[in-house]
């Protein structure tokens, strides 16, 4: 059962131009009052079946209200601010529990199953990236080949939050991806040959080693307290732009990093070495009605052979809310004047 898409966010000239039912404040309740979002109740997958699309150059994070945040009561019990937007710090990213396959971070065309452990998809190569990733450690996660018809292709391996949605895994310089046809390998648009070719009925293993020496700023997330909140179907979202030539300025290759490719259990050899340095999300890119299922595990059809002390990546699901709370929690103590402030200048 595929989840029905939702709207999209279309940019101009650089502005952000909103979708219908976009709008950059808070919802209001019957006495103009901010609604509590917390009463909203989401599917069984975890997130809203109507939402905005990370799109032209803006991603958009589900917001869910932060219990803990400071001077909440304040505002709670204050009239003086209705009306207004919602200050962001009074949010926080709702940080999934299990990690799937994002609804929001995919080409709008793909069409993922109810379990969201499943993509299909439609005429030329698009992707969809999983819900979380992973900048140090050895991570793995499986895909198995459930459809392929005559003349449908995929790429499938790791790719990084500026990876292009319509675009096949490894066209820029932010993905590694392994091809059906000819097993190929591609990044930044080259193909170099690597193994034979996959095919339907096929598992498939990927196994990415980031140093652990990894920068320790790229193991802290972005706390989105500081973004600004904008509503969409009755939910609020953080906003925040893209900035893909920074991320080009700033690429550094990591000395020791390597990805590796397994087949139905073997592994195919080291596929690249020496990747990018940053945070990688398992990526599925698909050509045509190809249909591709996801396993993060922690119980893989084919664990891997290695030497590495691998971690499946449903493990980072619990990992991604500490670092998020302390990521949330060093804003908070940083900016608690400032807060202070802003709080009783409303």
């Amino acid at each position: 059962m595929a989840v029905p898409l939702g709207g999209n966010v279309k940019g101009r000239q650089g502005k952000r131009r909103p979708a219908v039912g976009l709008e950059a404040s808070a919802p209001v309740g019957k006495k103009g009052r901010s609604a509590d979002l917390s009463a909203l109740k989401l599917p069984s997958h975890g997130y809203p079946t109507e939402h905005p699309f990370n799109k032209d150059g803006y991603r958009y994070i589900l917001a869910e209200p932060d219990p803990h945040a400071p001077f909440r009561q304040e505002f709670d019990e204050s009239n003086e601010w209705s009306g207004k937007p919602i200050p962001g710090w009074l949010y926080r990213s709702l940080c999934p529990g299990i990690v799937l396959l994002a609804l929001h971070d995919r080409a709008p065309q793909l069409k993922i199953a109810e379990d969201r452990l499943a993509v299909t998809g439609e005429k030329g190569y698009c992707m969809v990236r999983a819900t979380h990733g992973v900048s140090r450690g050895a991570w793995y996660w499986e895909a198995g080949v459930e459809e392929m018809p005559e003349g449908a292709a995929a790429r499938l391996g790791w790719g990084r939050r500026y990876a292009n949605l319509q675009a096949p895994l490894g066209y820029d310089k932010f993905g590694y991806s392994w091809r059906s046809r000819k097993g190929t390998r591609f990044h930044e648009s080259r193909g170099r040959h690597y193994s034979a070719a996959y095919g339907e009925g096929d598992t498939l293993g990927f196994l990415l080693v980031l140093p652990e020496r990894a920068a320790a700023a790229a193991c802290t997330p972005n706390t989105y307290k500081d973004r600004p909140l904008v509503k969409f179907k009755s939910h609020l979202y953080y906003e925040d732009k893209d900035n893909i030539q920074e991320s080009l300025n700033n690429l550094k290759a990591l000395p020791g990093s390597r990805i590796y490719f397994f087949k139905n259990g073997e592994c195919q050899g080291e596929a690249f070495a020496d990747i990018y340095q940053g945070c990688y999300y398992p990526t599925v890119s698909l050509h045509k009605n190809v249909t591709v299922s996801v396993n993060f595990g922690p119980n893989f059809k084919f664990p891997p052979t290695t030497d590495c002390n691998y971690r499946p990546m449903s493990e980072k699901a619990e990992e991604a809310i500490c670092e998020q709370t302390m990521a949330d929690l060093l804003f908070l103590t940083e900016n608690e004047g400032k807060l202070r402030l802003d709080t009783f200048n409303l």
